[in-house]
């Protein structure tokens, strides 16, 4: 009486985790790994290619960034916590502009920047950190649905390329060589995976906890895409600039919309 008996997992319930699991590793690789072997690839490409490809990606970005947030992210988290997702969201933003004037959340898209310049290696430290965050989010939405974890991670990979290159030129101006640069990047986004597997393994024992870190992840995305990102748009001002970036701003949406994330 009172006793609940626990069945043993069937083997399709086994290949389910398999595949859940299988889906993790290789979306955080991709947001990991993948983001950094992408932006050393632009360190070949002449300047001119920079200043034309970095601004598009941006835009692209903040729209893959803010569609995934208001989307995705916060109706799941609503979907059970809805009295307390909303100040969750608030505090994040709170949080991240803390740990961002304490340089562990920052994001730097061009060479000219006074606080990376002088500060090489509390980037790796502060990369390593958002990395591990990152693969946190990416099993946390995955274990919600795999259709919100595509979305999540093609938006963390959207921002995440222009960051590394904006990161790769700050610590080769700082007097890093390539070779280190690429080393160091790619050690912290080893972090990514260190995250996503605690998530996948612990996640499940404190699924309360889910709906936190994904207000948290949405509130990352908003404050990433409007004080990072968006301002550097504004930089041209331009007709042809404002409807390309608009444009692309409206395809990032619409790339989220199509995993179909409202229900």
């Amino acid at each position: 009486m009172g006793l609940t008996r626990e069945f043993p997992e069937s083997s399709i319930q086994r290949g389910m985790r398999s595949m859940v699991l299988y889906l993790i590793l290789v979306f955080t690789v991709l947001t990991s790994i993948g983001s950094v072997a992408v932006a050393g690839l632009f360190l070949a490409f002449p300047e001119k290619t920079h200043r034309t490809l970095i601004p598009c990606l941006i835009s692209y970005a903040s729209g893959t960034l803010l569609g995934t947030a208001f989307l995705g992210l916060i109706p799941h988290a609503l979907a059970n916590r809805p009295a307390s997702v909303c100040p969750t969201v608030v505090g994040g933003i709170v949080l991240f502009f803390f740990l961002e004037k304490l340089l562990l959340w920052r994001h730097c898209h061009g060479e000219e920047c006074e606080v990376h310049a002088a500060a090489g290696p509390l980037i790796i430290v502060g990369d390593a950190f958002h990395n591990l965050v990152d693969g946190l989010i990416i099993s946390a939405t995955f274990l919600t649905s795999v259709q919100l974890g595509v979305a999540t991670s093609l938006a963390i990979i959207s921002h995440e390329i222009p960051q590394e290159v904006g990161d790769f030129a700050i610590l080769l101006h700082s007097g890093y060589s390539k070779s280190r640069a690429m080393l160091y990047n790619l050690l912290s986004s080893l972090a990514s995976l260190v995250g996503a597997v605690m998530a996948y393994f612990f996640l499940k024992e404190v699924q309360p906890v889910t709906p936190y870190l994904m207000a948290l992840a949405a509130s990352s995305f908003i404050y990433i895409a409007t004080v990072d990102l968006i301002p550097e748009l504004h930089r041209k001002s331009s007709l042809g600039a404002a409807i390309r970036q608009l444009t692309l701003m409206l395809a990032g949406i619409g790339t989220v919309v199509l995993f179909h994330l409202e229900h």
